[in-house]
């Protein structure tokens, strides 16, 4: 009788243990605090708009600030695959500290969407970028948008003020693919650091060229350092700023002085500007209507996460079809349904995926927008028809 008993505890523990691998584990790495917490905080902020249940499976969360700083994104990482055993990566925030990643993704066999653009084409000889999505747009995407508003404004010749670290150069290199392309003449190129206090020498260095339009390549706050120094100092031509700079405390901090610039960014940030029927209008006021109750002013940050939530919600299904949460069956599994992904309606984008292309955002998930009275004010966007 006692050895009976002592089975069904057995089979007791067993079942109670399969029952909590069951749980779908979501990882989330996030700049937080540093340089770029202004988008990260939007970023934390969307994941409480995260599902508690998905096809039947509760889902738990982990979160992790790595400080802006590459080695604790590593670290923090390595310990969510490891220790914590999550089925799939949110983050992180910055190019930089995806970059530093990806190996430890890759080793861990753990699909993660991204929140920042960069390299995601896989046809490059790099099987680790497999394992890696990107949830705002490529490179290219915004360098395409970006060259054709300065041609179709009359600009010939730009000099570019760029962060010295990965996201400054994946932009500004496929800005210069496109400019050449184009016929747009690039008569510097300056780079400075995120923890720089002045930009001084930079921007006196490219107005010796007087180039018609000046494009900063940053992401947050620092974006707004040389866009001041350039109009303290004169500057009368176009100023263009990335998409990563694209946030309420960048218009804080810039004030005045971004007055009638230009920016590239998502749709959601002017999504009641755009035609009625223009591509994920409707999910991109969706995502609007929840966030700023709650939060105040809109993040293109924050859609892209609310977007990585939504597309993981959507592909668990799938996935669940094939293995339990928990297993390397389930996150290999997840990590195809994702690339697999085809016409998913996002906040201010259509994602579809493909093995070659781990963004799945054309240009119509990329507008450019123009500061007009400390707001963004809709400029142009992609022909939907």
């Amino acid at each position: 009788m006692k050895r009976i008993v002592a089975s069904l505890s057995m089979l007791a523990v067993i079942a109670a243990a399969g029952a909590a691998s069951a749980e779908i584990t979501i990882g989330v790495n996030l700049s937080t605090t540093g340089p770029a917490a202004s988008l990260g905080m939007g970023e934390k902020n969307a994941i409480s708009f995260g599902p508690s249940v998905i096809a039947g499976q509760k889902v738990r969360y982990v979160i992790y600030d790595d400080a802006t700083d590459t080695t604790k994104a590593v670290q923090n990482i390595k310990r969510l695959t490891s220790e914590d055993k999550v089925d799939v990566i949110i983050g992180p925030t910055t190019a930089p500290n995806s970059m530093a990643v990806i190996g430890a993704v890759a080793e861990s066999g753990t699909a993660m969407i991204q929140l920042a653009p960069g390299p995601v084409s896989i046809t490059a000889g790099d099987p680790k970028r497999k394992w890696i999505f990107s949830a705002p747009p490529s490179d290219d995407v915004y360098a395409a948008v970006l060259v054709d508003h300065m041609v179709k404004k009359g600009v010939k010749t730009v000099a570019v003020i760029t962060l010295d670290d990965a996201y400054g150069e994946n932009s500004t290199n496929a800005y210069k693919r496109m400019a050449e392309r184009k016929g747009l003449k690039t008569l510097a190129i300056e780079k400075y650091k995120r923890s720089d206090t002045s930009t001084t020498a930079q921007v006196l260095h490219v107005m010796q060229g007087k180039p018609d339009a000046v494009f900063i390549v940053a992401s947050g706050t620092p974006g707004a350092m040389p866009h001041l120094a350039l109009i303290e100092r004169g500057y009368k031509g176009k100023i263009y700023q990335s998409g990563g700079s694209a946030n309420s405390e960048f218009l804080r901090v810039g004030g005045k002085a971004l007055e009638g610039s230009y920016i590239m960014s998502p749709p959601v940030l002017s999504a009641e500007q755009f035609p009625d029927g223009y591509p994920g209008k409707k999910e991109a006021l969706d995502f609007v209507r929840n966030y700023e109750p709650k939060f105040g002013p809109r993040s293109m940050f924050a859609a892209l996460t609310w977007n990585s939530l939504k597309l993981i919600e959507a592909t668990v299904p799938k996935a669940l079809k094939v293995a339990k949460p928990g297993t390397e069956q389930f996150r290999a599994a997840l990590r195809d349904a994702i690339e697999h992904t085809k016409g998913f309606h996002g906040a201010g984008a259509v994602i579809s995926m493909s093995p070659t292309d781990h963004t799945g955002i054309n240009q119509l998930g990329m507008c450019v927008v123009r500061v007009e009275n400390g707001k963004w004010k809709l400029d142009s966007h992609a022909d939907y028809k």
